[in-house]
């Protein structure tokens, strides 16, 4: 998995950079409301909303906004969207897989916006199939580094919840998991004391498409286009960017 590890890397640091720019906020408010109408607004008997709503603290969306989510997604407020879940398949510049997923109450919109996010920057477009069995469905829960923690006391954590594997991303752990253990991993942190940022399925390559400098900042380009888009809420590649090349680009 060590193309992910590179790929989330570059993710994890990217995420800092999209707060800012104030793109994260309403995708994460979009997780919570869908979270809400899926499985109830009560965080403690919804672990899929309890996550969204943790992830958003995290990044400093106000308290305000999570509540006025919850409501309208669990019906209490009106004016909740009707948002359908989307995902598109395609390829990048040097034949990178993509799974582009979004949130969106426009199908007509989100795939145009996609499709010109794609084609502008050297990709193509691929039929339903064609990319996603290069992928895997897998819990993905993202640890921030603290004095003293280090990667044996999470892995001990976690281990006999069903983890997978931890990884060092520099300024945090990834724990992976298979997705229907997400939550009891998640829970097994909590009770040893450790903080978590986000914890949420995500796709994960099998086989991965190493790249060099040029080829990682097409990828990278195509990867932002695509995310400057209100309704793509994920991006996830088989790119494997080597760590000296995420170095010199840094």
């Amino acid at each position: 998995m060590s193309g992910h590890s590179k790929w989330a890397t570059t993710k994890h640091k990217k995420a800092a950079i999209d707060a800012k720019r104030g793109k994260l906020f309403a995708k994460l408010i979009k997780n919570i409301e869908v979270a809400a109408r899926t499985g109830g607004g009560d965080p403690d008997g919804n672990p899929t909303l309890y996550d969204a709503i943790q992830k958003a603290r995290k990044n400093s969306v106000p308290l305000d906004n999570i509540e006025r989510a919850v409501k309208r997604g669990s019906g209490a407020d009106a004016g909740g969207a009707d948002w359908q879940t989307i995902t598109y398949e395609g390829y990048g510049p040097n034949g990178v897989a993509i799974l582009i997923e979004c949130l969106t109450d426009n199908r007509n919109r989100a795939a145009s916006e996609v499709r010109v996010a794609v084609t502008r920057n050297g990709g193509t477009m691929a039929d339903p199939g064609s990319v996603s069995y290069l992928f895997s469905r897998k819990g993905i829960i993202i640890v921030p580094k603290s004095e003293g923690v280090t990667e044996d006391d999470v892995l001990l954590a976690v281990l006999d919840a069903g983890a997978e594997e931890v990884n060092d991303l520099g300024e945090a752990f990834e724990v992976m998991t298979e997705a229907g253990d997400l939550v009891e991993v998640r829970k097994a942190l909590q009770a040893s004391g450790l903080d978590y940022e986000s914890a949420e399925a995500e796709f994960v390559a099998s086989v991965h498409v190493p790249l060099d400098a040029e080829g990682a900042a097409k990828i990278m380009r195509l990867v932002d286009a695509l995310e400057d888009s209100d309704d793509v809420q994920n991006v996830f590649t088989n790119a494997d960017i080597p760590a000296d090349v995420l170095a010199a680009m840094d």
